[in-house]
């Protein structure tokens, strides 16, 4: 069975930093470019970051380029997206997935930013 589980998300303050893993199982993880997506309330999917099947080459949407980093442990299955300075503009849910066909999504982790 595939699986892909975020965690690490939660309530930070702006400016505040917080760290989100996906943990994948039941596909050969190291074989898959992986995306992060994230959807604001009332809003539609937001692509955030993309990282290669071997960690090499990483893009970014504009608005976190600086603030975001995106990387991937092959040895430990686990995706991670490193959140910094973060905005009220950042709150969302964040979703990890594959990037390409076949797609595999996770259940998603919620990041809210406020004072």
């Amino acid at each position: 069975e595939v699986k892909l589980v975020e965690s690490g998300g939660g309530l930070v303050q702006p400016g505040g930093s917080l760290r989100l893993s996906c943990a994948a199982s039941g596909f050969t993880f190291r074989n898959y470019d992986m995306t992060w997506f994230r959807q604001a309330p009332g809003k539609g999917p937001e692509w955030v970051s993309n990282i290669d099947s071997g960690g090499g080459s990483t893009h970014y949407r504009d608005s976190v380029k600086g603030r975001f980093t995106i990387s991937r442990d092959n040895a430990k299955n686990t995706l991670y997206l490193q959140m910094n300075s973060l905005k009220p503009e950042d709150t969302a849910v964040y979703y990890c997935g594959t990037a390409g066909d076949p797609s595999y999504w996770g259940q998603g982790t919620q990041v809210t930013v406020s004072s």
